[in-house]
């Protein structure tokens, strides 16, 4: 026999908690996306002007050595962007167990990390304003 509790089910979640899941996860991707491509740009257009030109890699060994770097990166400042975000007053959804487990919630947590490291990306992709130069160079050298 069942007990009344067990009869219960969870209502899903509200569009308002679903939207703050979206926001919760969506902010600290902004801030991965954004420091992983500035960072990537900055080093492997570095990496290729500097140590690519002395050991004659390729550009794309430049990038992926400045992936690397930025990876590495990435691993130390993961707790800075999150504790940011935390400070930004964005709060933990209040959900229970069974409705942070829904596939509603966890669809809105999903699309907040894609949209967010896709918007971070974009704004992350800053460096390149400052390398047209050293890449002219780069080429009129060749």
């Amino acid at each position: 026999i069942l007990t009344s509790l067990e009869k219960l089910e969870v209502a899903p979640p509200s569009p308002g908690q679903l939207k703050h899941v979206f926001f919760h996860n969506a902010l600290p991707f902004v801030g991965f996306g954004f420091l992983d491509n500035a960072i990537m740009i900055a080093a492997g257009t570095q990496i290729e002007l500097s140590i690519g030109v002395i050991l004659g890699i390729s550009t794309m060994a430049g990038a992926a050595l400045g992936n690397l770097v930025s990876d590495l990166a990435g691993l130390g400042l993961a707790g800075y962007v999150e504790a940011l975000a935390s400070r930004l007053g964005l709060s933990i959804p209040d959900l229970t167990p069974k409705q942070a487990d829904m596939w509603q919630t966890r669809l809105s947590a999903h699309l907040g990390k894609a949209i967010g490291v896709t918007i971070g990306c974009i704004l992350g992709m800053f460096p390149l304003l400052f390398f047209g130069d050293e890449e002219e160079k780069l080429e009129e050298k060749n």
